[in-house]
């Protein structure tokens, strides 16, 4: 099974988080994350004014995800170079982790050649659930289905199904879900 560690731009969105959770809760890949990671996905929130909430959701996501956490050791990051050095750390976690896949949306900000250098492969995440729900469609499906119906509760008021996967930036994931519900 791969290791992916997962990016705050992708886990800090919480329909993207459930359903990239429920591809891992079904076995489709282990999830991966440093402390680091978790508290950029907290000050997020709180930029956002939701703060305490975000805090309630992080626990539980390391409660359910105890070995999801990756102990990054002092000065892993030196000697990484990358566009953004404020990345550094992400790097240093997927390679602490010994992770196969790093899923990002900030696609320019983790050149190939040097994720490749440490046997790592970048993925967005429309094309890594893309790839997941061609090969599950049926899993893929019932996923998405949970976490639609968990956005609607949360809302009190129909959502349209493909504008909140697009809105959380999958929009190959919402275009392959309208097709198969055909």
């Amino acid at each position: 099974m791969n290791r992916v560690l997962i990016d705050t731009c992708v886990l800090y969105p919480s329909i993207l988080r459930g359903i990239l959770l429920g591809c891992a809760k079904a076995g489709l890949f282990e999830p991966l994350w440093s402390d680091r990671i978790l508290e950029e996905w907290r000050r997020a929130a709180e930029r956002n004014g939701i703060g305490a909430e975000s805090g309630i959701e992080i626990a539980l996501v390391t409660a359910d995800w105890r070995k999801a956490v990756v102990t990054v050791p002092e000065g892993a990051e030196d000697g990484l170079t990358l566009p953004d050095e404020n990345d550094r750390h992400v790097l240093a976690a997927a390679i602490a982790g010994e992770a196969q896949e790093l899923l990002t949306a900030n696609i320019s900000d983790f050149p190939t050649r040097v994720l490749g250098q440490h046997g790592i492969v970048r993925r967005h995440p429309d094309e890594f659930l893309l790839e997941l729900a061609l090969a599950q469609p049926e899993v893929i499906k019932g996923i998405i289905d949970t976490v639609h119906a968990m956005a609607e509760t949360g809302k009190g008021e129909r959502v349209n199904r493909r504008k909140m996967l697009q809105r959380s930036g999958v929009p190959r994931v919402a275009k392959w879900d309208a097709i198969a519900e055909r």
